[in-house]
C-alpha cells in the first residue's frame, strides 16, 4: 500500500494578475511522491468534493473562483432527493462556502457544474422532487441570484449562452454515475430510434428548451451514416454532449442495446448485454451531421473522447489494431482516423494540451500503466516522438478501484493554459488539487 498523501502548507508565491493564482499560505502543497510540477489541495477543509471533468474547468472565467461539488456521503450512492452542495472556493483568500444544495447530482460528475461568462454565471442540475423533472439553475454566486432553466445542462457553450444534453434521467440505464437520480419508475425507456428524446438545447439567456437532436434523426440523418443494422430493435440513449472550444459545434454520444424485457439500469456493468456506441458531431443548429467514430470502432475497445483545442477533430482512446489502446485521433466528420502515437499505450481521459504539443491524462488504476495500489500517474506525452514524463503520482481510492463510486483524477485546462484541476484521495476522502503547467507550456 503506497503512503498516505501529505499536505504542507509554505510561504506565500508571487502573483501574477493575469492568470489564476494559488496562495501557498493559504492552501496545503502537494508533496506527495516527489511531483514535478506544483501542486496544491484547494478543498483542504471539506471531505467529498470533486470537479467534474476532463473536459471542464472547475475554475471560474476571471481566475478568482473554484466551483466544486461536495458529496453528503462517499461509501453508496444517492437515493432519489437526497442533496449535495455547490461549494465556491475564493483562491484569492482561501475562503470556501455552501452557495447551494441540489438533489441533480451523481458521484461521478456531481451537479455537472458549468460556468458561463463570467464569476456570476454558475450552471448546475437539480430535480423537482414533487415532479421528479430534471432541470437547470443559472446561479450568481457572488450575489445569490438564481433562474431556473427549462432545460439541464451536462456542458455549457464557452460563451455560456447554450446548455448542451442529452436526459439525464435515463443515462442510468445505460452507466451510472453522470446524470440524475429520480425514482426508477419514472425513468422512461426509448423503444427504438424516437422523435422526442436524444439531446437538448437550452437558451441560458431565456431558460427555453428545445430538442436539437431526436435519436430518430441521429440514425437517419448522419453522414457517414451510424452502422447499427436494426436500431428498431434497440434502446437508444443519449449519453454525453460537449461543445468544442469555439463553441461552433458539438460532440454528442449515443448509446444503444437490445432490451431485456424489464428495466435495466447500468447495462454498461453487465456482460449479458453488448453496448454500441457512436460520437456524432454537428453545428448547434443541428446541421452538418456527421458520425465521427461509430460503433464499428468502438467496439474494438475505447473510451474518452473529446475536441483538440482547434475545435475540427476528436481525440480519444481507443485499440485501434487491437494490439492494445492507443490515443488516436480523427477529423469532426469521421475523416482521417489514425494514432497519434504508434507505441504509447493510452490511458485514462486524454487531452491534447493547448499549444498543441503534448498530451496531458491520467488512468483508471486497473489499467497496465498505473501503479498497482489505487495510485495513477498525471501522463505529460509529447506528440512530435512519445516522450513521456509522469508529473505526479495521484492517490485514488483503492477500495472502489471500479464502480460508480471510483475515483477519476479528470485532469481538466483552465481557460489559460497554465492551471489543470483534478481529483485525488488524501486524509481519507475527495479532494481537489490546482496543478501549476507553466513550466511545460513549450513545445
Amino acid at each position: 500500500m503506497a503512503p498516505a498523501p501529505v499536505l504542507r502548507s509554505r510561504r506565500a508565491a508571487a502573483r501574477r494578475p493575469e492568470e489564476p493564482s494559488v496562495r501557498e499560505d493559504l492552501f496545503p502543497r502537494y508533496t506527495a511522491y516527489d511531483p514535478k510540477i506544483p501542486i496544491w489541495c484547494v478543498t483542504p477543509r471539506r471531505r467529498g468534493c470533486l470537479h467534474r471533468f476532463f473536459d471542464t474547468s472547475p475554475i471560474s472565467p476571471s481566475g478568482r473562483y473554484l466551483a466544486v461539488f461536495q458529496m453528503p456521503f462517499e461509501d453508496r450512492a444517492p437515493k432519489p432527493g437526497e442533496r449535495g452542495g455547490i461549494v465556491l472556493v475564493d483562491l484569492e483568500t482561501g475562503e470556501d462556502r455552501l452557495v447551494a444544495e441540489t438533489a441533480g447530482w451523481e458521484p461521478q460528475m456531481g451537479a455537472n457544474i458549468n460556468w458561463g461568462a463570467s464569476d456570476r454565471e454558475l450552471f448546475f442540475n437539480d430535480v423537482d422532487t414533487a415532479t421528479w423533472r430534471p432541470f437547470a439553475w443559472k446561479l450568481d454566486p457572488l450575489g445569490g441570484e438564481r433562474h431556473r432553466m427549462e432545460g439541464t445542462v451536462y456542458h455549457a457553450s464557452p460563451d455560456g449562452r447554450w446548455l448542451i444534453s442529452a436526459n439525464l434521467a435515463t443515462m442510468r440505464l445505460t452507466q451510472t454515475g453522470y446524470g440524475v437520480v429520480v425514482p426508477d419508475d419514472r425513468v422512461r425507456r426509448n423503444p427504438g430510434p424516437v422523435a422526442d428524446d436524444g439531446f437538448f438545447l437550452t437558451d441560458t439567456s431565456t431558460g427555453a428548451r428545445r430538442l436539437l437532436l431526436s435519436t430518430r434523426d441521429a440514425f437517419a440523418k448522419a453522414d457517414p451514416p451510424i452502422l447499427e443494422p436494426a436500431p428498431e430493435r434497440c434502446e437508444i440513449y443519449g449519453f454525453h454532449g460537449k461543445f468544442n472550444p469555439q463553441g461552433d459545434r458539438l460532440m454528442l454520444s449515443f448509446r444503444w442495446y437490445e432490451p431485456r424485457g424489464a428495466p435495466v439500469f447500468n447495462a454498461f456493468g453487465r456482460r449479458d448485454i453488448r453496448v454500441r456506441f457512436a460520437w456524432v458531431t454537428c453545428r448547434p443548429d443541428g446541421g452538418e451531421l456527421h458520425c465521427a467514430i461509430g460503433p464499428e470502432q468502438w467496439e474494438k475497445g475505447g473510451h474518452h473522447g473529446t475536441w483538440f483545442p482547434d475545435g475540427r477533430r476528436i481525440s480519444m482512446n481507443l485499440n485501434i489494431d487491437r494490439e492494445g489502446l492507443r490515443f488516436v485521433q480523427a477529423d469532426f466528420d469521421g475523416r482521417n482516423l489514425r494514432k497519434m502515437l504508434d507505441r504509447v499505450t493510452g490511458s485514462g481521459h486524454p487531452t491534447v494540451s493547448p499549444d498543441g504539443c503534448h498530451l496531458l491524462t491520467d488512468a483508471y488504476a486497473w489499467e497496465p500503466v498505473a501503479y498497482g495500489d489505487g495510485a495513477v500517474p498525471l501522463r505529460w506525452i509529447s506528440l512530435a516522438d512519445g516522450t513521456e514524463t509522469a508529473l505526479a503520482r495521484i492517490p485514488t481510492n483503492p477500495r472502489e478501484a471500479r464502480g460508480v463510486l471510483r475515483l477519476d483524477p479528470h485532469p481538466a485546462w483552465d481557460r489559460t493554459g497554465r492551471w489543470v484541476a483534478f481529483n485525488g484521495f488524501a486524509d481519507g476522502t475527495r479532494r481537489v488539487f490546482l496543478a501549476d503547467m507553466a513550466g511545460l507550456r513549450e513545445c
